[in-house]
């Protein structure tokens, strides 16, 4: 009933605030006739299934099994508001001979040609709402999973990956950044319970470049250092590898008969940028993007510093010192350590915008996060703090705009999400307000909102009464739903 009520059909035949009027127990059931009371017994006398709508035509109009299949096809069909106000005539004509005439009428067809604004089978509201249960208790049982699962099927849904990552983090998610070293394609669950982000989500990185990182063999390293426990000795020539297996080496020493195992750790593909650049063939622009976002973290520990290294890395030694590399290697001779970057470190507010500039989220701070002393100095409140305060209470929020909807039977209304490092908010904006302040709303992505909290139903909303917009950095582009 949920899922089927919140639909334009629904809205427009103004049977939702009825509905959960009766359910809360803040007002009778009272059937729209008595004729109907057995068809919307079980919806509290509201019609919210398309199969109720076709029985009340039925029982108070006497529709006919093949006028009512008339009728089914009229709401399902593209432009069924001009073929429902054909039938329109047939109701209510039928409805007098029913005795059925006057205010009873009107909210009987009301009700009825409503439904030609894409109201719901009850099939296909059981079919969403099962798979709301089921979203909702992956959610509940196997977060790991069901957040892993989301950011590997995006584009899809209402939130934005992002949205998605920080609502994961407050939940007690960690996650583990992009790297050359251990990303694959596709995000995946770690040993230590992280969600390891993929090469999926970095901005103009091809997909077989990035599966041609994933699938670079990992070196193994053993540890600690080859010593027999037994004898202590440490030659090698005497110790002999018996075994080795992706998980352990095997060792014999030769000395005192002894035999130990030593686990195996992966520690990255790549030895250097510059091995990254001989063996996977990135363009100049997606190594740039990958030191951007710190992908290449684990060769320098500073996103400058890498790229610094990527120019140097790419740039061409001429053909006379081509094969230099590879013979001063043959001849025994180390690789000299790349000079020290002169460039200075990101600050945290540069790796935010590289993070959402290079990968459209981030696993960062917030940006409200680093604006939220000065927040606080302005009066304004975090998402979490709305749900102690008192109902009809004066109060400003502020955050990311995630969400804006405007829905064609909202008359007018616009709904807003806020986002910051604890949570959203819904903000609720008049329609003489949205024309008033229609740029500000529409392209500001971070918003100021005074105004006043509404507890309805459990649901929080602030009922705006004025808006601002505010310097908040890098933002994600918001879901817009007009």
């Amino acid at each position: 009933m949920q899922v089927a009520i919140i639909r334009p059909g629904p809205i427009v035949g103004d049977m939702v605030h009825p509905y959960l009027n009766r359910r809360a127990g803040r007002e009778p059931v009272v059937p729209l006739h008595p004729s109907l009371e057995p068809v919307l017994a079980r919806t509290l006398g509201v019609p919210l299934f398309q199969e109720q709508l076709l029985r009340m035509a039925m029982v108070a109009a006497g529709f006919t099994g093949g006028q009512a299949e008339e009728l089914r096809r009229a709401m399902g069909f593209k432009r069924s508001e001009k073929r429902m106000q054909q039938i329109e005539v047939q109701l209510r004509d039928g409805m007098a001979r029913n005795g059925i005439r006057g205010e009873t009428a009107d909210r009987i067809v009301q009700s009825i040609t409503s439904f030609a604004l894409y109201g719901f089978p009850e099939s296909h509201a059981a079919s969403f709402a099962l798979l709301a249960y089921a979203s909702a208790y992956l959610k509940v049982h196997y977060p790991l999973a069901f957040y892993t699962t989301l950011l590997n099927n995006q584009p899809m849904g209402f939130y934005h990956p992002a949205s998605l990552v920080k609502d994961a983090q407050r939940r007690g998610m960690r996650f583990h950044p992009i790297d050359v070293q251990h990303s694959d394609w596709r995000c995946r669950i770690e040993e230590d319970g992280g969600i390891r982000i993929g090469f999926m989500y970095v901005n103009g990185l091809r997909k077989e470049a990035g599966e041609s990182m994933a699938a670079c063999d990992r070196t193994k390293t053993a540890a600690p250092p080859l010593l027999c426990a037994k004898c202590g000795c440490d030659t090698e020539s005497m110790i002999e590898t018996v075994s080795d297996t992706p998980a352990a080496r095997t060792y014999y020493c030769n000395v005192c008969s002894h035999e130990w195992s030593v686990p195996l750790q992966p520690v990255g593909r790549f030895t250097s940028i510059e091995d990254v650049v001989r063996r996977t063939g990135l363009r100049r622009d997606e190594l740039t993007t990958l030191a951007d976002i710190g992908a290449l973290n684990a060769f320098t520990h500073e996103r400058r510093s890498a790229m610094w290294q990527v120019e140097q890395a790419v740039r061409r030694t001429g053909d006379l010192y081509a094969g230099l590399e590879d013979t001063t290697q043959g001849a025994g001779h180390e690789a000299e350590a790349p000079p020290a970057s002169p460039l200075r470190p990101m600050t945290v507010h540069e790796r935010l915008h590289a993070d959402y500039a290079g990968t459209g989220l981030t696993i960062g701070p917030h940006p409200m996060a680093l604006r939220r002393g000065d927040m606080a100095l302005r009066g304004v409140l975090r998402a979490s703090d709305l749900p102690q305060a008192r109902n009809g209470r004066r109060v400003r929020v502020a955050g990311m705009v995630i969400t804006r909807q405007r829905p064609g039977t909202a008359k007018g209304f616009v709904f807003l999400t806020l986002e910051d490092e604890t949570g959203v908010s819904n903000v609720i904006i008049r329609p003489d307000l949205f024309e008033r302040d229609r740029t500000t709303v529409i392209r500001q992505p971070f918003l100021i909102v005074d105004g006043v909290l509404q507890h309805q139903d459990g649901v929080l909303s602030v009922r705006a009464e004025r808006v601002q917009g505010m310097e908040g950095g890098t933002a994600v582009d918001a879901h817009d739903f007009y």
